[in-house]
Formats: structure tokens, C-alpha cells, sequence
């Protein structure tokens, strides 16, 4: 699989749902972490231009959130390809408000077929539960 390694930039607004107080990662009407982590897989995973019926998971993110964001505020994200190999991406994602950086890390991801990937979640076994006797 040959990739051009691509850079995207999306924008967002930080708006009530994407608060750590409404998403319980925190109690402060700021910018959620796991929204932040959120927008920087979207734009990975815009950087992707993959054949019918592939799709691409993620497999590992790394991020540090260095600053907060306030409701109202326009954050840039962006995720640049650094490294492909086989079906697995590498990526910098970043965060910026007012062009100073919010948050940043890496982030892999790694190509598959969607419904052989669905086929195996949905038939695989989930742990199965025994009950064992209990001695006092």
C-alpha cells in the first residue's frame, strides 16, 4: 500500500458538549481532553484517502493538553503523516488557539478491511464467566 503523506488542518468551536464540566473529564467549563483527542483522530483520519471498504482504527495517542480553552474559542488541529509502514500510520497531531499551541503527541493508526474487522469483533468470544465454588 503506497500513501503521499499528507498534512490536514480542521478547525473547531469549542462549544457546550465539548466541555470537560459536560463530558465528566473534569469540573471546569473548558475544553475537554478526550475532545481535544477526539478532533486530532478526525483529522487523521481525514489525511487518509483509502480504497472501498477500507477504514482505518486507531491503535495509540500520546497527547500532553498544555493549555485551556474557554467556551466560544476556535481551535486549530492538525495531524501531519510522518511514517508508513504496511498499513500502520504514524502522525503529530497538534492543537492550536490563537496560533499558540495547546496540545500535541503522536498518534498511530492502522488500515483495515471494515467488515472483516466487524466480522471478527462481533464473533469473537467475550471471556467467559465460571463459577467456582467459594470455600471459608
Amino acid at each position: 500500500m503506497k500513501m503521499e503523506l499528507k498534512t490536514i488542518r480542521i478547525q473547531r468551536v469549542v462549544e457546550q458538549q465539548n466541555l470537560a464540566s459536560v463530558m465528566k473529564s473534569g469540573s471546569l467549563d473548558v475544553l475537554a481532553t478526550p475532545q481535544m483527542i477526539a478532533w486530532m483522530e478526525e483529522a487523521a483520519c481525514l489525511c487518509l484517502d483509502l480504497d472501498q471498504g477500507k477504514t482505518s482504527v486507531g491503535i495509540s495517542m500520546n497527547v500532553s493538553h498544555d493549555m485551556a480553552s474557554p467556551l466560544g474559542a476556535t481551535i486549530t488541529i492538525e495531524a501531519k503523516m510522518v511514517h508508513v509502514e504496511g498499513r500502520k500510520i504514524d502522525y503529530e497531531v497538534q492543537a492550536f488557539q490563537d496560533g499558540k499551541s495547546i496540545g500535541k503527541g503522536v498518534h498511530s493508526r492502522f488500515v483495515v478491511d471494515a467488515q472483516k474487522f466487524m466480522d471478527k469483533t462481533n464473533n469473537k468470544e467475550c471471556g467467559r464467566i465460571y463459577a467456582l465454588p467459594l470455600s471459608f
